[in-house]
């Protein structure tokens, strides 16, 4: 009898301390916190297809970051190899094609800081298309300006947020004129320091786009954020969404404030040279 009751007493034991393992196993407890860190993870820039990036939304782990996005994307960090453009939401602008009403562009006004970190918002037509014979010399200096060179070639740009292409008949007040012949130059509220690979090998894509839709006499709300990290002089980047009103231009991207061969330091936009600074070229589809 006392046999049965002590295979009874042991077997209770290891029930009871099976279950408190359960309860108190420290590697169940690493598994969860690994499962969840890789879906913060994987929700913060998503995955990598074709070169690029899609960021998505913590919150939901599935649509990109929209009202956010600014503050989110100011935080990354390029890395030497990487693909330089990011897409924002899918590639999907978060733009509403029924707010175009009239030709015009919005420029926001500078921050407390002389920076253009807030959006710049075009209502293009045909008609803003310029002729870039009748570009002058810019002369605005941007925060973050200190201009290098490497074998004779700028590496910095005064970059448009709103292409002076784009801008024909554009007042600095964003207002439509037919007298004016050229498109947006030298308008602070417009410009920000720009890398030469940024904003002539990559941004200018976009811009095709943009220009593409607008010859065919389609009606576009563009829009271009720099985008600054805390107190920085010098842009991450910039970000760049468009919409037709009928649907057939539709993207949204994000582009590092990048240039071969070279560091920045955002906080004052000085640079050093670094030969181990590769950039890609970017894939055939933004060609």
């Amino acid at each position: 009898m006392k046999k049965i009751n002590r295979s009874i007493s042991i077997f209770a034991l290891v029930i009871v301390l099976f279950f408190a393992g359960k309860v108190l196993s420290p590697d169940n407890h690493q598994v969860r916190s690994d499962s969840s860190a890789s879906s913060s993870a994987q929700t913060t820039m998503g995955t990598v297809q074709n070169g690029i990036s899609e960021v998505k939304s913590p919150l939901s782990g599935q649509k990109s970051i929209k009202n956010t996005s600014s503050s989110r994307l100011s935080s990354l960090d390029y890395k030497s190899g990487s693909s330089a453009v990011i897409i924002v939401n899918h590639d999907k602008s978060t733009l509403n094609p029924k707010d175009w009403k009239e030709n015009k562009v919005i420029y926001s006004n500078l921050d407390s800081l002389n920076r253009t970190s807030r959006p710049n918002t075009a209502y293009l037509e045909q008609r803003n298309l310029a002729n870039d014979s009748l570009r002058v010399r810019q002369y605005i200096r941007p925060t973050g300006w200190h201009q290098k060179f490497a074998k004779g070639e700028a590496i910095l740009n005064r970059g448009h947020l709103i292409a002076y292409s784009l801008s024909k008949g554009i007042r600095s007040t964003g207002s439509y004129n037919p007298s004016l012949k050229s498109g947006d130059q030298n308008n602070p509220k417009n410009l920000f320091t720009q890398t030469a690979y940024s904003n002539q090998e990559l941004q200018t894509r976009y811009e095709n786009k943009v220009r593409s839709a607008l010859k065919a006499g389609k009606k576009v709300i563009y829009q271009a954020q720099a985008i600054f990290n805390k107190n920085d002089l010098m842009a991450k980047g910039v970000e760049l969404q468009a919409v037709s009103t009928d649907g057939s231009l539709n993207f949204n991207v994000f582009i590092f404030n990048v240039q071969p061969g070279f560091q920045f330091n955002y906080a004052d936009g000085t640079s050093r040279v670094d030969r181990s600074m590769v950039i890609p070229a970017p894939a055939n589809e933004l060609k």
